[in-house]
């Protein structure tokens, strides 16, 4: 239901900004993952934890075949007894360099504290990315950015951060581009969306 969704809102969005520049984003990402292998550290701020990114990447990872999109998410707060994939702390960014990728998703400034390990980690060779509110310190250290502001209150149709993660994560697992032709219609696009819900992911060897 989520890559549905995912084809209902570039829909909506078609037209706007959004489909190219979340595309753009996501070849970033995949670019730099699949070229190095992996590496992909996931980390947001002390008040938003990218769950849902996480979980959409893995996903993709599974679907596309691309075992690298598959992040590490990086937690603030880690708790005894935590399962090893969620226990990994802001200590890891402080070994991150050369061949790995950190994205950053921040809605609002992160703490000192996390910039300066973003900083060491780009300092030591590591590939940032930024997604979020577009905020000069974060965009700075970023590699590559791409900035989703809080839509105004007098907007009739906006856009926030957790449909851009949707299609980020969406993007990055896609084998090709779009076709540049004649826009098929959308019913068309909607069964050759279920036909690939249905199928396998393809096998790994």
């Amino acid at each position: 239901m989520d890559a549905v969704r995912v084809a209902l809102l570039r829909e909506v969005l078609a037209g706007t900004e959004w489909p190219a520049a979340t595309r753009r984003f996501a070849a970033s990402l995949r670019s730099s993952v699949v070229s190095h292998g992996g590496g992909l550290l996931l980390v947001g701020t002390r008040a938003y934890e990218p769950w849902h990114l996480a979980a959409h990447l893995v996903d993709e990872a599974a679907w596309s075949g691309r075992r690298e999109l598959a992040p590490l998410l990086v937690r603030h707060r880690v708790r005894p007894g935590d399962p090893a994939h969620l226990a990994v702390g802001l200590g890891r960014l402080e070994g991150a360099g050369r061949g790995e990728t950190l994205l950053l998703v921040a809605p609002e400034l992160p703490d000192g504290g996390l910039l300066e390990r973003v900083h060491g980690a780009r300092r030591a060779g590591a590939t940032v990315l930024s997604l979020g509110s577009g905020d000069p310190e974060v965009v700075g250290l970023a590699h590559d950015a791409l900035t989703v502001a809080p839509p105004a209150p007098e907007a009739a149709q906006g856009i926030d951060l957790d449909m851009v993660q949707h299609l980020v994560s969406a993007a990055a697992g896609e084998n090709s581009l779009p076709s540049t032709r004649g826009r098929r219609r959308f019913r068309d696009r909607l069964s050759r969306l279920a036909d690939q819900l249905t199928s396998p992911p393809p096998a790994r060897w």
